[in-house]
């Protein structure tokens, strides 16, 4: 056991190292002191750095998607707007045996160019980062990171308590308890179903997901029992075979599509018949393609011209994953031309960080089909500060088709 913590040890050394140069810093074994970079103040120049923290690795399908319309913000941005925006990206590792949040992370906020941070893509990998982050003086806007406790505290039992602080981490995608809601009143509603199998993959975003969706159910006479796999190392056979016989849909919040698509597979070829239906992780077209299957999805407007122009550009594939991500370097980047319009040419982490809440963009501007503004209060059962404000939109539902495509039905 010593020995293959050891390794584990050095491989983590290993790729901190590796990260550190991606990142353009240093490696170093001392802790980097990064307080001091927090309200440094610096002229913003031609062109301001937003940190964007992505799977490249892991879960790389959706970090594509990711990747592609934060660069396609920056495109946008850049038209017309000053500062210019530079990304520098990080790779978190989603999904991967090493979570590199952490690294990237520090290496972010040792970095005096990084002013902003779009990212990272999973809940339990703002868990780890944001102490990190905040030590540099930095607020993530998260395209993706949609746990209710991360912007507030949960009553439990157990009670969660509130596991960001306050001012220092925001998202552009609405929160669970809008996803298991909306999930729940489809499963339960639309297709009539009585008897429904959860399944999480031991990450804290599909536990608190898997919680929230019980929930509803329960609360709409649906008849749940639940299991649990690991994400580093699912065993598909056994899942299939704790099946209840008398379930009729299994919903699964993990947040692999390929850990979907293999589990879709081995459950049909164990003549199961069951509807599978997967929340926003597994919403990923070019993997997860089980005919029959549900999926939902964040919400966009796919008739904004600027999706249009996106698909245009990207062989007619929308990417619907990474449109919020689109969104958090928009806010981001109006932030820094606010803060640098305050500062007159010059600014400071901490006076973009304080800016970020004060950001309002548009319908058309968000992509999302609704205006995006910023809660600093908490609201109704399950908002906080950082969280969407004036949300009355619901998670779109899609039915993935034959030949793999999704169709939206909700």
């Amino acid at each position: 056991m010593l020995k293959k913590l050891g390794a584990v040890a050095a491989l983590a050394a290993a790729i901190a190292v590796v990260v550190a140069a991606t990142l353009g810093g240093t490696a170093s074994a001392r802790p980097v002191a990064v307080g001091h970079f927090a309200s440094a103040t610096k002229k913003c120049g031609k062109t301001v750095t937003i940190g964007f923290a992505y799977p490249q690795t892991g879960a790389a399908s959706i970090g594509v998607q990711q990747l592609d319309w934060a660069k396609w913000a920056v495109k946008e941005w850049n038209k017309t707007q000053k500062p210019k925006i530079a990304l520098q990206p990080g790779d978190t590792a989603l999904g991967a045996q090493v979570d590199l949040s952490v690294q990237v992370a520090q290496a972010f906020a040792s970095n005096g160019k990084v002013m902003a941070v779009s990212g990272p893509p999973g809940s339990q990998q703002v868990e780890l980062s944001i102490s990190a982050y905040k030590a540099g003086g930095l607020a993530p806007v998260s395209g993706s990171a949609t746990r209710i406790a991360l912007t507030r505290a949960q009553p439990g039992p157990p009670a969660t308590p509130r596991e960001t602080p306050n001012g220092y981490f925001f998202r552009t995608v609405p929160n669970d308890a809008l996803q298991g809601g909306t999930d729940a009143n489809y499963i339960a509603k639309v297709l009539k179903v009585k008897h429904v199998h959860i399944i999480d993959d031991g990450e804290s975003y599909s536990q608190g997901l898997s919680a929230a969706v019980k929930t509803d159910l329960q609360k709409l006479g649906v008849t749940v029992t639940t299991d649990s796999t690991n994400q580093q190392n699912p065993d598909y056979p056994s899942l299939i075979t704790g099946i209840p016989p008398a379930t009729q849909l299994i919903f699964i919040p993990w947040q692999l599509s390929s850990m979907a698509q293999t589990f879709y597979t081995d459950l049909r070829a164990a003549s199961k018949t069951q509807i599978v239906f997967g929340s926003d992780g597994t919403w990923d077209p070019t993997t997860f393609v089980g005919a029959g299957s549900y999926v939902s999805g964040f919400p966009v407007d796919p008739k904004n011209a600027i999706i249009s122009a996106f698909m245009k550009a990207h062989g007619k594939k929308a990417e619907l994953f990474g449109v919020p991500s689109y969104t958090s370097v928009m806010v981001n980047a109006t932030a820094i031309q606010m803060a640098c319009t305050a500062g007159k040419g010059k600014t400071s982490r901490t006076a973009i960080r304080k800016d970020i809440p004060k950001v309002t963009l548009s319908k058309s501007a968000s992509l999302l089909g609704f205006p995006v503004k910023f809660l600093t209060k908490n609201s109704g059962k399950a908002q906080g500060p950082g969280d969407l404000a004036g949300l009355k939109v619901k998670f779109g539902i899609y039915k993935i088709q034959k030949n793999g495509t999704y169709k939206p039905v909700a």
